[in-house]
């Protein structure tokens, strides 16, 4: 019999014999509530998250936590349906989580990031734990295979957001989710500056009338699967030791 990954599914009896057996526990982290241009849901790094989480519980025999959905996305406030925490109560809320699950695991604990503007305020707050040398950051995207293969097959000159890679990610995640003929952004030449991003400021360096950031329509599901392929085996050559 397969044995539950999620923890939502156990009883509490349940999880506690799995996370005293020295269980990696994974915590994904992934935007429930982020613009991700007019082609792609705004759950789109919730998905990504608990998909890549799925898999490495999969190749670990983990135990994946529920994914933390609100966070520190600050460039992306001025479009709808968009939700974010400051930096400072983002960090304390994963300082937090991580403590509790550090309490009752005897095993590693795996934060599982998607997201670029939560990696410094996750980070910090890793270092402040008491047992922070039990807890590994994973920034999905960071990753040597990954890189690679988007310097192999991607055709614009880098990762931004809502673009050619990720709306290829989604392709080959949940296609049904994705619209493509929607799916339209600045060139990558466009000089955008710190702070928000703006739908509709036609004085603003940050206009992004849709909030794709680079060439969603030179997206594939083809090289979404190479992509997928390339974070999962990152993710699987890395050592998680308690």
């Amino acid at each position: 019999m397969t044995t539950e990954k999620r923890i939502a599914l156990l009883s509490w009896k349940d999880a506690s014999k799995r996370l005293g057996s020295g269980t990696a526990s994974i915590l994904p982290v992934g935007a429930g509530a982020k613009q991700h241009g007019f082609h792609l849901p705004l759950g789109t790094d919730q998905i990504q998250a608990e998909f890549f989480a799925s898999k490495l519980a999969e190749f670990m025999d983990g135990l994946v936590w529920p994914t933390v959905v609100y966070g520190h996305y600050p460039a992306f406030t001025r479009y709808a349906g968009n939700s974010s925490l400051s930096q400072s109560t983002f960090g304390r809320v994963i300082g937090e989580l991580a403590s509790a699950i550090l309490e009752q695991a005897n095993g590693p604990l795996i934060v599982l990031n998607t997201g670029v503007s939560t990696s410094a305020p996750i980070a910090a707050a890793i270092a402040q734990l008491n047992e922070g040398a039990r807890v590994r950051r994973i920034d999905i995207y960071t990753g040597p295979k990954f890189c690679a293969a988007v310097r192999d097959f991607a055709s614009q000159d880098h990762c931004a957001h809502a673009d050619e890679v990720e709306t290829s990610i989604m392709l080959a995640l949940a296609p049904s989710l994705v619209d493509m003929a929607l799916a339209t952004g600045p060139p990558l030449s466009s000089n955008i500056g710190a702070g928000p991003l703006s739908p509709v400021d036609d004085g603003s360096p940050n206009l992004a009338p849709s909030g794709s950031l680079g060439r969603p329509e030179l997206a594939s599901a083809k090289k979404g699967g190479l992509f997928v392929q390339a974070i999962l085996d990152d993710l699987f050559a890395m050592k998680f030791e308690s």
